[in-house]
C-alpha cells in the first residue's frame, strides 16, 4: 500500500514537474524564439558569425565552473548541506578565476580566428561566468525537489527582460553588442530571480569530505560536457576557422533552430527525467516502463516537428529571417534529419545518471566526439552543407552503439524500445504527404508566408487524425495527459 501511494507520489510529482518545465521551456524558446527572428531581420550573418566565434571559447570554459556537481546534487539519494555549501564556493570560486583566464586569452583567440572584432566580445562575455557561479547550486536544489515552478519563472522572467535589452540594442544601431547585451542581462536576471524565489541560502563550509563525493560523480559529468562541447562545437570552429565568420553565420543560424526546436520538442520530459527516474534505479521494470513511455510521447511531438520543418524549411527561412539567409535552408534541412534520432536518445543520459553509470555515458561521448571531429575535418571543405549531412550521418550510423548501452544497463527489450516511435512515424509521414501537396499545387498561387501557415494548419489537423485513426487507445491516452 505505502509502495503504492509512494509510486502515486512521484507520478504526481513528476508530472507537474513536466507541466512546469513545458511553460518554462514552450514559454521561453516561443519568446526567445521570437526575439532570435526579430535579431535576424535586423542584423546579418556576420553579426551571428562573430558571436557564435567568441562563444565557442566560452563554451569550451564553462565545462569546468560546475565540474558535474549540479547533476550530482540531483543524483544523490542523500544530501547534506555540507554537499551545497561546498558546491556553491567552488563554483563560485572556480567561476572567478575562469572568467580572469577568459579576458587575458581573448585577444589570443581573435588571432587565432583573424577576426579582432572577436576580442572585446569575449571579455565581455566573460562576465557571465561569474554572474553564473551564484545560479548552479540553486537550480540544483530546485531541480532536485522536482520545483520546476520556480525555474520556470526565473526563465521567463529572465528572457523577456535579456530580450527587451537585445532589441532595443538592436534598434539603436549596436550591432553585435545587442546580442552581447541580451546574453550578460538574461544571465544577470536569471541570478535575480532565482535568488529571490528560493529560500536556501549558502553557508560559511567548506568540506574536503563533501567535495570528494560530489567530485567523484561529477568528474564524469564534467568528462561528458567536453565531449559534448567537441560533439556541439568542433564544426563551428572549422567552419569559423577554414570558412570564415559569415559561412559560421549561416551555419549557426539553421542549428539554433534545431536547439529550439530540440528544446521545444524533447527537453521538457528529459529535464524532468533524470529526477524522476533516480527516484527508480532500485526497480528496473518501473525505470524500463518509464523509458518507452518518455520515447513514445516525446515521439508524437518531434516526429512531426523535425521533419515537417525538413520540407517547410524554405517557407520558414524566407518568412522569417528574410533571404538574405537563403543559405541556410539546406543546412536548416539536413540538420533537422536528426529528429528521429533525438527523440530516442535524449533519454540515454538520464538512465545513465540514474542508475549511477556515469562513466558509461562517458565513454560514448568520448567515442562520438571523436568520430564528429573526424568527419567535420573530412567534411569542412566541401562547405557548410557537407558538415551538417556528416554530423547526421555519424549520429545514424553510431545509433546501434546507442541502444547497445541502454540494453546493457537496465536490460530493455529493444523490439518495444524501437516500436515506440512507430504509430508517431506513420503519422507523420502520412502529414508530410498532406503538405507536399499543398506545397505543389499552391506554391506558385499564394504568398511564402500564406504557403507557411496553410501548411502547418493542414499539416497538424492531417497528423491528429492520422494519430486518431491510427492508434485510438493512445490518443485518448495523450488527452488525458494534457487533462
Amino acid at each position: 500500500m505505502q509502495s503504492h501511494k509512494n509510486s502515486s507520489n512521484l507520478r504526481q510529482k513528476a508530472v507537474k514537474g513536466v507541466l512546469w518545465s513545458a511553460l518554462d521551456n514552450w514559454g521561453r524558446q516561443v519568446i526567445a524564439l521570437g526575439i532570435f527572428f526579430i535579431l535576424a531581420r535586423l542584423l546579418g550573418p556576420e553579426t551571428f558569425g562573430l558571436v557564435a566565434l567568441s562563444t565557442i571559447f566560452l563554451n569550451f570554459l564553462q565545462i569546468f565552473i560546475d565540474q558535474g556537481f549540479s547533476q550530482a546534487i540531483v543524483q544523490r539519494q542523500d544530501i547534506e548541506k555540507e554537499h551545497l555549501d561546498t558546491a556553491f564556493w567552488t563554483n563560485l570560486g572556480v567561476s572567478g578565476l575562469v572568467a580572469i583566464l577568459s579576458i587575458a586569452c581573448a585577444g589570443l583567440i581573435g588571432d587565432l580566428f583573424k577576426e579582432p572584432q572577436v576580442t572585446p566580445i569575449i571579455r565581455y562575455l566573460s562576465l557571465g561566468f561569474i554572474i553564473s557561479g551564484f545560479s548552479t547550486v540553486q537550480e540544483a536544489v530546485f531541480q532536485r525537489k522536482l520545483a520546476f515552478k520556480s525555474l520556470a519563472i526565473r526563465s521567463l522572467l529572465a528572457v523577456i527582460i535579456g530580450g527587451i535589452v537585445g532589441l532595443t540594442m538592436a534598434f539603436m544601431g549596436f550591432g553585435v553588442w545587442s546580442l552581447v547585451g541580451q546574453q550578460l542581462t538574461t544571465s544577470f536576471a536569471q541570478v535575480l530571480v532565482l535568488w529571490w524565489v528560493s529560500d536556501w541560502r549558502p553557508g560559511f563550509r567548506f568540506s574536503p569530505k563533501h567535495f570528494k563525493e560530489l567530485f567523484a560523480f561529477g568528474v564524469n559529468i564534467m568528462g561528458m560536457n567536453l565531449f559534448n562541447f567537441l560533439n556541439r562545437r568542433s564544426d563551428d570552429f572549422l567552419i569559423g576557422y577554414f570558412l570564415g565568420s559569415t559561412a559560421l553565420g549561416y551555419y549557426s543560424v539553421a542549428y539554433r533552430l534545431l536547439l529550439n526546436l530540440t528544446q521545444l520538442l524533447t527537453v521538457i520530459i528529459s529535464k524532468v527525467s533524470l529526477s524522476t527516474f533516480s527516484r527508480l534505479q532500485e526497480e528496473p521494470e518501473r525505470l524500463r516502463n518509464a523509458l518507452y513511455q518518455g520515447i513514445q510521447l516525446t515521439s508524437l511531438i518531434t516526429f512531426p516537428g523535425f521533419l515537417a520543418t525538413v520540407i517547410l524549411a524554405p517557407e520558414i527561412v524566407l518568412v522569417i529571417f528574410g533571404e538574405k539567409w537563403s543559405p541556410s535552408i539546406p543546412v536548416m534541412q539536413v540538420l533537422n534529419l536528426m529528429g528521429i534520432i533525438y527523440a530516442y536518445f535524449y533519454f540515454n543520459a538520464p538512465v545513465m545518471m540514474a542508475v549511477g553509470k556515469p562513466f558509461w555515458k562517458l565513454a560514448l561521448d568520448f567515442v562520438q566526439a571523436v568520430c564528429n571531429v573526424i568527419v567535420f575535418a573530412i567534411s569542412v571543405k566541401w562547405g557548410i552543407v557537407a558538415v551538417a549531412a556528416a554530423y547526421v550521418l555519424r549520429s545514424y550510423l553510431m545509433a546501434p552503439l546507442d541502444i547497445w548501452v541502454v540494453w546493457k544497463l537496465i536490460r530493455i527489450d529493444i523490439r518495444t524500445y524501437l516500436r515506440q516511435g512507430l504509430i508517431p512515424l506513420a503519422g507523420t509521414i502520412i502529414m508530410l504527404i498532406a503538405i507536399f501537396i499543398v506545397k505543389y499545387f499552391l506554391s506558385t498561387l499564394i504568398s511564402s508566408f500564406a504557403l507557411l501557415v496553410l501548411s502547418i494548419f493542414v499539416g497538424i489537423i492531417v497528423y491528429v487524425l492520422s494519430i486518431f485513426l491510427i492508434a485510438p487507445k493512445l490518443f485518448w491516452q495523450v488527452v488525458n495527459i494534457a487533462r
